[in-house]
């Protein structure tokens, strides 16, 4: 379809069924369609909107599933307004929660919002995105505020699932959160979004949006409704705060071999989503999974990767050797001495935190000998040429600058 539009743009009706066949939702009946024809007759592409809060520091590939059907919009020249809830993340999105999301500080909501902009290019041209970041019009004054709540009922607010058990349950919900819906909605109004899309999670206030649009008098939104992917655990929705995501900016080796942590009842559903087709019948679920895995690879990190993740992953896990390849990376030593926490966070992208708890783990190993969670400063000389190693793939020579 996206090829064809190049020559011959698909008419409403046939941009809408295409858009839509892969939805699990998608509302009012026939709304896509009605916008589509709308914003042709008007001579302009349709605004299609996604709100993503960075409340982690990476995209995973539950998230391209929407991020894709956002660049299949793209790909007939539509508009795409990708929202980065640098003010929504301040509330914390209740969707999913049986108890209030923890309270991140502005300054790890921005440096997660920079990384997410970023991620998402390996998905969408990110040179035709309109980005915003909802603090542009979320830090408004208490008048305004006033309005936005006077849209909707504590009743309606209620309705929703999250909400309704923990209120049966007895457990705190915050005034703060009953607004997060409202203001998700009012992103829709700021940007004048013709189509928002979200997760089956996301309905609520997707539609509720609708409301909002209509309490401020403009053209009401079409929804788009997106499966959720489950986890490499095979049993809950993937999330970075369940340690069951992969993320789109892991290195190949570790995107590759959590790949194949995948149970078989989630095989088709990953092909499904994540590649557009089902696993190959003349494969078996062992094969299925290493061809799923390598072209996942090859999607983000480049043609061949996968491959070479694949060869790297069967020396070290069928063989009990070490890679072939040994990325290099340089530190420095302040007296001759490094920091071993501190090199943790800079060489793999972990907290010091995390680095501390691996060592403590017997999870880092120099020259394949574990080291303990005592062995926090090093000689130089003792790191200088070594293969340092985090968990079972993650692998770096250092070499002293």
């Amino acid at each position: 379809m996206a090829n064809e539009a190049a020559t011959q743009p698909p008419t409403p009706p046939e941009a809408a069924v295409w858009l839509a066949r892969d939805a699990v939702d998608s509302l009012p009946a026939g709304e896509l369609e009605r916008r589509l024809q709308r914003a042709g007759a008007e001579g302009r592409p349709l605004r299609v909107k996604l709100g993503i809060d960075p409340t982690a520091p990476d995209i995973h590939l539950g998230h391209t599933v929407v991020l894709t059907k956002l660049r299949e919009f793209q790909q007939l020249g539509h508009t795409i307004v990708l929202i980065i809830g640098d003010y929504t993340a301040r509330v914390g999105d209740p969707t999913g929660r049986s108890r209030t999301r923890p309270v991140l500080s502005g300054e790890e909501i921005d440096a997660h919002a920079d990384t997410f902009a970023a991620q998402a290019g390996r998905v969408l041209d990110m040179d035709a995105v309109e980005l915003r970041r909802n603090g542009e019009w979320l830090d408004m004054p208490a008048e305004r505020l006033f309005g936005l709540a006077r849209t909707a009922t504590v009743a309606q607010i209620l309705e929703r699932d999250d909400f309704a058990g923990r209120y049966r349950a007895r457990e705190p919900i915050s005034v703060l959160e009953l607004l997060y819906p409202l203001l998700q909605g009012y992103d829709s109004v700021a940007v004048g979004a013709d189509v928002e899309l979200g997760g089956t999670d996301q309905k609520f206030n997707l539609l509720l949006g609708r409301e909002v649009q209509r309490a401020y008098g403009v053209a009401e939104q079409a929804i788009l409704t997106l499966p959720i992917l489950t986890g490499v655990d095979g049993e809950r929705k993937m999330s970075k705060s369940l340690g069951n995501d992969v993320g789109v900016s892991e290195p190949p080796g570790e995107m590759y071999g959590r790949t194949l942590r995948i149970p078989d009842t989630v095989l088709a559903e990953w092909w499904s989503l994540l590649l557009g087709e089902p696993p190959p019948a003349r494969l078996a679920p062992r094969d299925a999974k290493r061809e799923l895995a390598r072209r996942l690879v090859d999607r983000y990190h480049g043609s061949g990767t996968g491959e070479r993740a694949e060869r790297t992953f069967d020396e070290v896990f069928l063989h009990g050797g070490r890679p072939e390849e040994i990325e290099e990376s340089a530190f420095s030593a302040t007296d001759g001495v490094v920091h071993l926490p501190a090199l943790l966070a800079t060489l793999f992208g972990i907290s010091r935190a995390e680095a501390r708890r691996l060592l403590e783990q017997g999870g880092v190993r120099l020259d394949g000998t574990p080291l303990g969670g005592a062995e926090l400063d090093l000689a130089a000389g003792r790191l200088d040429g070594s293969v340092l190693q985090v968990g079972k793939r993650r692998y770096r020579r250092l070499r002293r600058t």
